[in-house]
């Protein structure tokens, strides 16, 4: 293993790469399956590296379809079981986590940072975000509930109950490898599935050490089996292709989750997917400039921009635009960019080359298009996969930046005249995740909020993300919801006994 070595020492008198030595040692690095930590089948080992540096971190067990095959059939077998266990205690194994999350966020945060790139501030803000599913869904295991009544013509009586909807696959993202996991997780758990979960291969690091938390926290054998590789699809096939597999959830791209509904369908298995954005964000005339500039700061530079929620492009009322520009780009190139565990530092690096080198494809695009570049508008040299903070004003219509996830941390401004020509850019998309809108006006917002075609709304805030909220998108932003009373709902089936009198 390899750890970068800084000077700076802490008050407990151990240098910074002991520390990050320490919380990267205490993760483990094998497959959890049935219980116990193994190595891939073969032996085989994949590297996760830091974005900051370059630098190889650790290496992971690669599974193989037999090892996934294996994970499959370990839920499988705990199903009935963990079927049967009463929502106390299910409740309380939830609570537990939730508090043990708290407990150990210094680790956690630093390990999410260390393989992700993000602040340490922000990560520790995903796990406070991360432990509230927990928290939120260890409640609704006590509510869950059916209902009696007389049939209409009181021949007989209705009664209806709700059961859980078996084993689940869960395919969880990078961007937030903590909180997407708890989010599939705490409502599976809740509702009383077992589950197979394939964390993405850049951040495997903190699923693993949520794995093991969870086991501390008297989760029995079997209920979580956590699988790392670098081929998803191969991992995925057997398990997916399990006719004893009733639930598929995925958070990632909409090209990948199309991909995973047709072979979803073979079985017909209940789906959610949690997809890509295009999160317009509107702000018109009347808005108050200082706020929605805030609200855009949260809205784009989450998690370095790269959150399906993030704010992709700005419509904003052209008497007020270029002001809001110039505003947005101050702030903008005052972030401090650097290593997530750095003192001061604002904006840690994209997570891969490959995704730096696409902001910087979607940038050039547009500045040669005829954009102007208010601050920013290239990648830094040396090591990491650092890109700085960027500001487009005069984005023309036909540039890709406009209709493509950015996924960094770049915020094109294009401005509009009217209410309804605002609305209508912001829906001239195949996506429909999350929008934002800032104005003083109520009218004009509720007007505004029912005519956006997405499944979210920030309303004078650039925040959506709430644990006791449903979250997901239309269109070909995904199906189904996560978080509030919503999200346990797509873990439990319906059955319907009729009862003769």
């Amino acid at each position: 293993m390899v750890v970068r070595v800084h000077a700076i020492e802490t008050e407990a008198g151990l240098s910074i790469s002991e520390l990050e030595k320490s919380a990267v040692e205490a993760a483990p690095r094998q497959l959890l399956i049935g219980g116990e930590w193994r190595d891939a089948t073969g032996g085989a080992e994949l590297a996760v590296e830091d974005p900051a540096t370059g630098e190889t971190l650790g290496e992971i067990a690669d599974a193989t379809p037999d090892d996934a095959q294996a994970a499959i059939d370990a839920a499988c077998d705990a199903q009935p079981e963990w079927g049967r266990s009463t929502p106390n205690e299910r409740s309380e194994i939830l609570y537990r986590a939730f508090e043990a999350i708290h407990e150990r966020a210094d680790e956690l945060a630093l390990l999410m940072t260390l393989e992700m790139g993000k602040t340490i501030a922000e990560s520790k803000a995903e796990l406070t975000y991360a432990a509230e599913f927990f928290r939120w869904f260890s409640g609704e295991a006590l509510r869950i509930d059916g209902y009696y009544k007389n049939a209409g013509n009181g021949a007989s009586r209705v009664l209806v109950m709700r059961q859980p909807v078996g084993p689940c696959y869960f395919i969880t993202p990078w961007n937030f490898p903590n909180a997407m996991g708890t989010r599939k997780i705490g409502p599976a758990i809740a509702a009383g599935c077992t589950m197979v979960v394939k964390p993405a291969q850049q951040t495997p690091l903190s699923m693993l050490a949520l794995g093991k938390l969870l086991t501390e926290c008297g989760l029995p054998d079997g209920v979580l089996n956590v699988v790392t590789g670098s081929s998803s699809s191969e991992i995925s096939k057997p398990i997916i292709g399990d006719p004893r597999l009733r639930k598929l959830s995925f958070t990632g791209s909409t090209e990948v989750g199309k991909k995973l509904i047709a072979q979803a369908a073979e079985n017909v298995l209940n789906v959610s997917m949690e997809l890509g954005g295009n999160a317009p964000f509107l702000i018109f005339d009347d808005a108050d400039l200082d706020d929605a500039v805030e609200g855009a700061m949260l809205a784009k530079m989450r998690n370095i921009g790269e959150a399906c929620t993030s704010a992709n492009r700005f419509h904003v009322a052209e008497g007020v635009a270029s002001e809001f520009a110039e505003k947005l780009g101050a702030r903008m190139g005052a972030l401090k960019l650097g290593r997530g565990t750095e003192d001061g530092v604002d904006v840690g690096p994209l997570i891969d080359q490959a995704q730096r080198d696409k902001v910087a494809e979607l940038v050039g695009d547009a500045v040669d298009k005829g954009a102007t570049c208010v601050v920013g508008g290239e990648a830094v040299d040396g090591a990491g996969y650092f890109f700085k903070p960027t500001v487009l004003g005069d984005v023309p219509d036909n540039a890709r930046v406009l209709t493509e996830e950015i996924f960094g941390p770049v915020a094109p401004v294009r401005g509009f005249g009217s209410e309804e020509e605002a609305i209508a850019a912001a829906n001239d998309t195949e996506y429909g995740l999350v929008a934002y809108v800032y104005t003083r006006d109520l009218k004009r917002a509720f007007r505004v909020c029912e005519g956006l075609e997405t499944g979210m709304i920030g309303l004078n805030q650039g925040m959506v993300s709430n644990a006791g909220a449903p979250f997901g998108g239309v269109k070909q932003s995904g199906v189904g919801r996560e978080g509030g009373n919503e999200g346990i709902h797509e873990f439990l089936e319906t059955k319907y006994v009729a009862v003769n009198v």
